[in-house]
C-alpha cells in the first residue's frame, strides 16, 4: 500500500474531512511546522552531548519522508482518531510504529503553534497577568467542555471520572472565549465529576471564609463584564466584575410557591443571555471538531488527555486567524 500523500485528495471538502483544516490553511502552517520539527530535533541532538554519531536526519527515512506527509498524518490522526492498528495500515506501517509517529509528532505540532501565537492560556499566577493578557477584550465567555473518556480500571478513578451529568466517564476543561469566538483560555483537564463552577473557583482563587464574613471578593475580572450558564450559579457572592450576565433558575417548588415560573420578563432576559453566550457553545464546538474530543479518548500516555485538549483549541484558533479573525 502506498502511503497517503495530500495529492491525492481532490475536493477541498474532502481535505477538510481528513484533516480539519482547508488546503490553504494546511499549506500557510506547514513552514511554521517544518521550522518546529528542525527546531526540537536539534534540540534532541544538542541535548546527547556529541556521543551521537550520525548528524540529524541520518538513518533510515521511515514511511514519512516529506515534511507535508508528517503533518497529514499527525492531523489526520486528531481529525479521524483511528486506533494505532487502523491508522498504521492506513500509512501502511505497522500499528507500533504509528504509535511512535504520533508521540513523536503531537510536540512539534504544539510548537508550531505556540509559535503562531494560537496557544491559549492555561493558567495565571496573579490578577496582572490575567489583564495584561486580556487587555485587548471587554467580553468574556465563559464555560466548561466535556470529553467521553474510557471506563477506568481503578474504583478510584472510575469514581472521579463518572460524570452524573452525562452518566458515562468523562474529563472536562474550562473554557473562555470572546465574541469571535477565539479560545483565550482552556483550563487544566480535570475528571468529570468535578462541578463546573467549583472547578472554575480553584483556577481562579477567592478569598477564604463564607461569602457573608468577607472583607472582599475576587478580583480577578473586575475590569470585564462576564456571560455564564446556570452552572456558574453564585458567582455574584464571590467575584467582582463590570457585569455579571447570568440566566434567572426557576425558584424551587414550595408549599408557599406549588407551581414556581419566571415571569415574562425574566423569561425574556434569559433569551437575551443566550443569544450572547452562544459564542462559548460555538467555539466549543469549533474544538470538537476533532474526533479526538469527541470520541471516548483511549490512549494512555500520562498528561496525553490534556495536551489533545490544548492542541484542539489550538488549532481552532488558528483556523479563526486564517479567516483574518483576531480576539
Amino acid at each position: 500500500m502506498r502511503t497517503p500523500s495530500i495529492e491525492d485528495i481532490r475536493t477541498d471538502r474532502q481535505f477538510k474531512a481528513l484533516t480539519g483544516m482547508s488546503r490553504t490553511e494546511f499549506e500557510q502552517f506547514l513552514p511554521k511546522f517544518t521550522d518546529a520539527h528542525e527546531e526540537l530535533r536539534q534540540e534532541a541532538y544538542e541535548a546527547q552531548d556529541g556521543s551521537r554519531q550520525r548528524k540529524p536526519g541520518g538513518g533510515p527515512k521511515g514511511k514519512l519522508v516529506e515534511m507535508s506527509q508528517k503533518l497529514f498524518f499527525i492531523l489526520y490522526y486528531w481529525k479521524v482518531y483511528p486506533s494505532y492498528d487502523v491508522l498504521g495500515f492506513q500509512f501502511d506501517m505497522d500499528g507500533s510504529k504509528a504509535c511512535t509517529n504520533v508521540h513523536a509528532l503531537w510536540p512539534v505540532l504544539k510548537l508550531a503553534l505556540v509559535q503562531c501565537k494560537v496557544l491559549p492560556k492555561r493558567e495565571f499566577a496573579d490578577i496582572q497577568e490575567l489583564r495584561e493578557a486580556f487587555a485587548e477584550v471587554s467580553d468574556l465567555f465563559i464555560d466548561a467542555t466535556e470529553r467521553p473518556h474510557v471506563r477506568p480500571q481503578d474504583a478510584e478513578e472510575q469514581r472521579k471520572k463518572f460524570s452524573g451529568k452525562t452518566k458515562r466517564h468523562t474529563v472536562k476543561n474550562t473554557v473562555i472565549a470572546t465574541a469571535c469566538q477565539w479560545i483565550l483560555f482552556f483550563g487544566l483537564t480535570v475528571s468529570g465529576s468535578a462541578h463546573d463552577y467549583g472547578h472554575f473557583k480553584e483556577e481562579f482563587p477567592v478569598p477564604e471564609g463564607e461569602s457573608s464574613e468577607r472583607e472582599c471578593i475576587a478580583a480577578w475580572f473586575e475590569d470585564f463584564v462576564i456571560w455564564l450558564d446556570l452552572g456558574y450559579q453564585g458567582i455574584q457572592k464571590d467575584y467582582a466584575a463590570k457585569e455579571i450576565n447570568i440566566p434567572h433558575k426557576t425558584p424551587r417548588k414550595s408549599k408557599e410557591n406549588p407551581e414556581p415560573l419566571l415571569s415574562q420578563e425574566q423569561k425574556a432576559e434569559n433569551r437575551a443571555v443566550s443569544r450572547m453566550r452562544v459564542v462559548v457553545e460555538q467555539a466549543i464546538g469549533g474544538l470538537k471538531r476533532l474526533g479526538i474530543l469527541v470520541q471516548r479518548f483511549r490512549n494512555h500516555t500520562k498528561n496525553f488527555v490534556d495536551e489533545v485538549g490544548i492542541i484542539g483549541a489550538g488549532l481552532w484558533n488558528w483556523k479563526l486567524k486564517c479567516k483574518g479573525i483576531s480576539y
